[in-house]
């Protein structure tokens, strides 16, 4: 573990020397993750992308490497879908999320590795980082903080910076 690692208990987060409060999994944190059990899976796990709703959110606000979340842009989510637990464009045939919310959860999302590049359908999929719906408010599974702490983790994350899960 280095100061570059983001933290996450069920306490909290630690990032740069910061206690940063966040919300976790309605189903806690396990150790043997499946889709749809609202669990927040342990582990270590790169931050692998940076996406963003660019009307509403400033690119300048996000490190450079973030990407504009399009109309279009779902995440799939069901285990029969030959394209699981990766983005993909509307229309698409197979259960998915939308990720150009109505609401601010997805505003920004920052991608993890789980479950990828080599994908294992039902052992979960979008394990993100992104805006929580209400303070401590549990998530399917995800990590979520208020914006202006998420908008602080992004923008001092690293290449060599990880999402550290413990149980």
């Amino acid at each position: 573990m280095s100061a570059r690692d983001l933290v996450v208990t069920r306490h909290g987060a630690r990032f740069r020397g910061r206690h940063i409060p966040c919300a976790i999994g309605r189903g806690g944190i396990t150790g043997a993750k499946r889709e749809g059990d609202m669990a927040t899976p342990v582990g270590i796990h790169r931050i692998v992308a940076a996406l963003y709703r660019p009307d509403r959110v400033a690119p300048g606000a996000l490190p450079g490497w973030a990407v504009p979340i399009g109309l279009r842009d779902l995440w799939s989510d069901d285990v029969k879908d030959p394209d699981y637990n990766l983005m993909v464009r509307a229309p698409h045939p197979f259960g998915h999320e939308t990720l150009r919310r109505a609401d601010p959860l997805y505003d920004v999302i920052l991608t993890t590795d789980w479950n990828w590049p080599r994908v294992t359908p039902g052992h979960g999929s979008a394990i993100f980082l992104h805006t929580w719906r209400a303070p401590r408010f549990p998530t399917a599974g995800c990590v979520a903080f208020t914006r202006a702490d998420l908008l602080w983790i992004a923008r001092r994350l690293e290449s060599e910076s990880r999402l550290i899960v413990r149980g």
